[in-house]
């Protein structure tokens, strides 16, 4: 298995030295925000208690778990990414940095997640941590993302990971709501990111990655868009369902998977809403991202509230 090459840049040639932010941008701080929340979330989600220092061990374990993979991710696709608009101005294709640091420190700090996760948290926490990282930097980046177009849905469970390690962090086990987390975010990934590639399918086309827009074309593309959002409606709010989460979690899950899926409809007839210039697909983009972090919200408030009693108006609990 080889990299992808292509004829490189003069800066690339000739990296300049990288300092403390060219790191930092290589672990992808705005999708690590979102990584840390839903990890975090699990964790306080979970039945039990857990000290407040290996709570945030975790969680640290977790975010550079995280950007330590992003890092693996982002030496491998150097090539790709100087191709793309949206990703020329990254560390390694604008020149800022070798290509082998890239590499070394991806490795040295997951390695280190994971080390830490398992001597300060606990080994079961750890594997899966170990597994996630391998999902995303081999299994999507290496093998999926450049050969189907399917790389997306199967390659979603790199990122679904945080909430169940946050939850078995705090239980030690694996149970029915973990999982569950686990599938929500996997059922979200697919039109979350086909609604982003489809106002950016020229970046991958011009690179030849097999993104569903580029392969499969746009009618398709949003076809399978609505129908993810239609499953995730009673995935999301399964968790009720279960008994694993109350009412109050239920009853918003429920009106904000149904928003999540108004938003995709136009997405799937290419209709624009009046009045509105943001395309259909950019503002179920947008929403998609504020939906996950007000679905995992409402979770930890749910549960906070039934552990502490709190009387929550119009839900009884």
């Amino acid at each position: 298995m080889t990299e992808a090459t292509s004829t490189p840049t003069p800066q690339a040639a000739r990296p300049l030295p990288a300092d403390w932010r060219d790191f930092y941008a290589l672990t992808k701080p705005r999708v690590m925000s979102l990584v840390i929340f839903t990890g975090l979330c699990g964790l306080l989600a979970a039945p039990g208690s857990i000290h407040p220092v290996i709570g945030f061990t975790a969680i640290f374990c977790i975010a550079i778990g995280a950007g330590g993979a992003a890092a693996l991710n982002q030496w491998w696709e150097a090539d790709l990414d100087a191709g793309m608009k949206r990703t020329a101005q990254r560390p390694l294709p604008d020149g800022r940095m070798a290509r082998e640091d890239a590499r070394n420190f991806g490795i040295l700090i997951s390695a280190a997640s994971v080390g830490i996760m398992g001597v300060a948290v606990g080994w079961l926490a750890a594997a899966i941590l170990a597994v996630s990282i391998v999902y995303y930097a081999v299994i999507y980046t290496i093998w999926l993302k450049p050969r189907t177009p399917q790389n997306i849905v199967i390659g979603g469970g790199a990122g679904a990971f945080p909430p169940m390690i946050g939850w078995i962090a705090v239980t030690g086990d694996v149970t029915l709501m973990p999982i569950l987390l686990f599938a929500i975010i996997f059922m979200w990934t697919p039109p979350h990111f086909w609604a982003l590639a489809l106002f950016v399918q020229s970046d991958y086309a011009k690179v030849g990655i097999p993104m569903m827009p580029v392969v499969k074309g746009e009618a398709s593309t949003r076809k399978q868009i609505l129908i993810y959002s239609v499953l995730l409606v009673p995935l999301a709010a399964s968790p009720w369902f279960v008994g694993g989460a109350g009412a109050f979690y239920g009853i918003i899950a429920l009106a904000l998977s149904l928003a999540f899926l108004a938003l995709s409809v136009p997405v799937a007839t290419r209709r624009a809403v009046e009045g509105d210039t943001m395309k259909p697909e950019k503002r179920l983009f947008a929403f998609s991202i504020l939906y996950l972090f007000a679905l995992f919200a409402v979770l930890v408030v749910d549960r906070v509230a039934d552990y502490q009693g709190w009387p929550i108006p119009g839900v009884n609990l």
